[in-house]
């Protein structure tokens, strides 16, 4: 099958350095394209705020799940005390509290990091085993030493040939149709 019948996911220019990519992207949010993803072989923070992203929702969600957790293991220990089976051993009080800390602190770390790794997976969209720019030959580059810049076809601003001029305007090694 043609590439050309398929269905169009995007367009991918491959970079040959973070500069250059950093400089599409603005080039390409000042053309007002707003649904673009970029792809380099190592972490870059000028380009996580060259797309536009802002701050993550994982912090919070640790949040709740250490709230959680504390909430979890102190109600537990308070039920099984002081509800369950309240017994009284050398004068204490059944609900004796500074007792309780050593489980209710390793709960809330157990739960915090248990929503930290699902967070994680929820917020990246993973486990995702296939992803349309593995379409393109060269994108196997990107986890050696090449930089790419993808626009989505749903951008409102897409447009095929219009886009394509715009991503060879920013002199890339090469512009490439991503397929769905």
């Amino acid at each position: 099958m043609r590439l050309e019948q398929q269905p169009l996911f995007g367009l991918m220019a491959e970079f040959g350095g973070p500069r250059r990519l950093i400089r599409a992207i603005e080039a390409a949010r000042e053309a007002g394209y707003t649904e673009m993803d970029a792809f380099t072989p190592y972490p870059v923070e000028e380009v996580w705020e060259a797309l536009g992203h802002h701050r993550s929702k994982l912090p919070a969600i640790v949040l709740v799940g250490g709230i959680l957790g504390a909430i979890l293991g102190f109600g537990l220990q308070y039920w099984t005390s002081v509800i369950a089976y309240p017994l009284n051993i050398g004068g204490r009080p059944l609900n004796s509290w500074p007792a309780f800390i050593p489980v209710t602190f390793e709960m809330t770390i157990l739960v915090a990091t248990l929503f930290t790794v699902l967070g994680m997976f929820a917020l990246n969209g993973l486990p995702q085993p296939y992803h349309p720019v593995f379409n393109v030959e060269r994108f196997a580059l990107a986890s050696r030493d090449r930089y790419f810049l993808c626009i989505g076809a749903w951008d409102p601003n897409f447009d095929r040939e219009a886009t394509a001029e715009f991503l060879q305007a920013q002199e890339p090694e090469e512009v490439s149709e991503v397929a769905s």
